[in-house]
């Protein structure tokens, strides 16, 4: 037989099995054949005449095709049995990529069906190792093909799967760039805010295109320091008035808040502002701020906007001239209970020598002196406050802390906090309980505004 016609007989081999008998050193050599896991040299047998004409015979000849054909059988069965292999690991290693993408977020459909998958390719390998021993591989090249096939498209689905995965991790990424956006663009707000609250004036400038859907606890916050100097401004003006008027101040201390010890003297303003708070801020926890027949909307978006127009009204305005435009408005009703609830015709006496301010109030007049025009600022900062408080979308409700309650820097700072360390190093020497609230606290939603506190103290300096 010519080397023609072995050609014609020895199958070839494709390429991927050829890189592989090269990886595992079998390739077939004329006059090699494996036999029983052995490898024998095929010998020609000695030339034989025995009567007959000595005539040269090929003996390479017929043992190398029948070895050639032997060995392509057996490449034929490897070719196929790595080719199925190969492509059952590809649709395994899909499955696993599909079963990963389908559990976070949870898809149950997603894992149900590449938990199936894995089951089927599991039971594939298990029948192709058995069909592999037995010698019972379908050795057609369609076989191969589909095989081939097979594995391209479970790689493609790999791919996919881990574009989808990558695409998901950006819209995460995008999706935390935009809060951590809108993070800095609210903090970098709140800054302004709290720069701008340091300014005389900066309720005017801040707040004057201010929409309600932007108010939050910041506002609120920010005004509320802005109301507190109000408070305390009156109540140097009071304090003035009782020394013109030749009060006894230890005394009215005492009588506002009795049995407490001060760190220093000029400690009992504290009490005299705890004594304006308690007043000014009583029924701030209501709509109406328990003004006699006041009527407000029932619904709640209403009064939302209610208040948020009241607010925006006065804010610009100075507060004599609203009292001026309307007399029998709720903030003019507001100016003239307070004061009443405030002073006391007695303290009134002391201070005017007269009752005549409590005389134009009750007229639906309003005053012209200092002292009065300082409680005006006072009460128009209050006003505004607690309309504030309820243009949220989360009202703003009041707090205080009774005396003896242990100091919480939860809820409370102190107002006089330098001079107590000041007093001594140890801190903890001192009865950490709260003599009285100076001023209140809020609370908006979850956010709680410390409210400031005096705190008792086991001895005097």
């Amino acid at each position: 037989m010519d080397s023609a016609q072995q050609s014609a007989v020895t199958p070839s081999k494709s390429k991927f099995a050829q890189a592989f008998a090269k990886f595992l050193h079998l390739r077939a050599t004329t006059g090699v054949a494996p036999v029983d896991n052995f490898v024998q040299k095929i010998k020609p047998p000695d030339k034989v005449t025995n009567g007959l004409q000595e005539e040269d015979q090929n003996w390479d000849t017929l043992p190398q095709f029948d070895i050639k054909e032997k060995d392509s059988q057996q490449w034929d069965a490897l070719e196929v049995l790595l080719a199925e292999l190969f492509a059952s690991i590809s649709s395994l290693k899909a499955a696993y990529a599909h079963l990963q993408f389908s559990q976070r977020p949870c898809d149950s459909d997603g894992i149900e069906v590449a938990d199936q998958i894995i089951v089927s390719e599991l039971n594939n390998l298990a029948d192709l190792k058995q069909s592999y021993v037995n010698e019972q591989l379908d050795l057609s090249l369609e076989i191969s093909l589909l095989a081939e096939i097979k594995e391209q498209k479970s790689m493609v689905k790999t791919y996919e799967i881990m574009v989808k995965k990558l695409e998901r991790q950006i819209k995460l990424k995008e999706s935390e760039i935009a809060f951590l956006q809108e993070k800095l663009e609210e903090s970098s707000w709140q800054n302004r805010l709290l720069n701008k609250s340091t300014e005389p004036n900066w309720p005017f400038s801040f707040l004057k295109n201010i929409h309600l859907s932007r108010l939050n606890h910041i506002h609120f916050d920010a005004f509320l320091k802005y109301t507190t100097e109000s408070v305390r401004s009156f109540v140097r003006s009071m304090v003035d008035e009782m020394k013109s008027a030749c009060w006894d101040i230890d005394a009215a201390a005492i009588a506002v808040e009795p049995g407490v010890i001060y760190q220093k003297e000029d400690h009992k303003c504290f009490a005299f502002e705890s004594y304006v708070c308690r007043e000014m801020f009583d029924g701030f926890q209501y709509p109406d701020f328990s003004l006699p027949k006041e009527s407000l909307p029932q619904e709640r978006r209403r009064q939302q906007q209610l208040f948020f127009d009241r607010f925006m009204e006065l804010i610009s305005s100075e507060p004599r001239d609203s009292l001026h435009e309307n007399a029998e408005s709720a903030f003019a009703k507001f100016c003239r209970v307070k004061y009443m609830q405030l002073i006391h015709p007695r303290m009134e006496l002391a201070f005017c020598g007269n009752l005549s301010l409590r005389s134009q109030l009750n007229a639906g007049e309003f005053p012209e002196t200092t002292f009065f025009a300082i409680f005006l600022e006072m009460a128009k900062r209050i006003w505004l406050l607690h309309c504030l408080g309820f243009a949220l979308d989360h009202p703003a409700s009041i707090f205080q802390v009774s005396r003896g309650c242990r100091f919480s820097e939860v809820f409370m700072e102190t107002v006089a906090k330098e001079e107590l360390l000041a007093a001594d190093n140890r801190l903890e020497e001192y009865d950490q309980q709260v003599a009285f609230t100076v001023f209140p606290g809020f609370r908006i939603a979850g956010t709680v505004l410390h409210c400031q506190v005096y705190l008792m103290a086991s001895k005097p300096v």
